[in-house]
């Protein structure tokens, strides 16, 4: 097996779609990635809601942590192949600079963390953003990723995220 390929994910907080991501590849790569994830302003702590929808979906939760995306751009930090960014506001900020020549892409996520109402409407939220990167990662994880030149693998990473699958606005506080 050649090496596995490092991937960011990115999100503002860091404590739910970004971390929902990180552990979803690390199941579903079968060992073909390095996955991390990480925040511009990260909170410092995983959305509780986050880590019960992993544990009751059998993905793994162990050693997920709010960090900053700094810790990827340090002198030591693994160079990454692949950052993806799953909020928004992720995407329009100014990023460091990032070791190597990693491939980007957005794909957009609404936040279930900001999602106001009852315990049934949040966890709801929480299941509506893990569908949608689970559908988004294994379509990532099935691609020949060491037979396609650099353009053909943009084209394809960008195409992941603008597919049609998220749903109306949800409630936000």
């Amino acid at each position: 097996m050649s090496r596995a390929f490092t991937v960011l994910f990115l999100c503002t907080g860091n404590t739910a779609r970004s971390i929902l991501a990180e552990s979803i590849l690390r199941h579903e790569g079968g060992g073909r990635f390095q996955v991390f994830s990480a925040g511009s302003q990260p909170k410092g702590h995983v959305h509780p809601l986050a880590l019960k929808l992993l544990a009751a979906e059998g993905y793994p939760t162990e050693g997920l942590r709010s960090k900053s995306w700094d810790e990827f751009a340090a002198p030591g930090a693994p160079q990454i192949d692949f950052i993806f960014t799953v909020c928004d506001n992720a995407a329009g900020e100014v990023c460091p600079i990032w070791p190597g020549m990693p491939m980007t892409a957005h794909w957009g996520v609404d936040d279930p963390a900001a999602v106001t109402g009852n315990e049934l409407q949040c966890e709801a939220a929480f299941v509506t953003a893990f569908k949608q990167l689970r559908r988004r990662i294994s379509v990532f994880a099935a691609l020949p990723l060491a037979s396609l030149d650099r353009l053909a693998l943009q084209k394809q990473l960008s195409a992941i995220g603008q597919d049609s699958d998220r749903t109306a606005p949800l409630t936000h506080a």
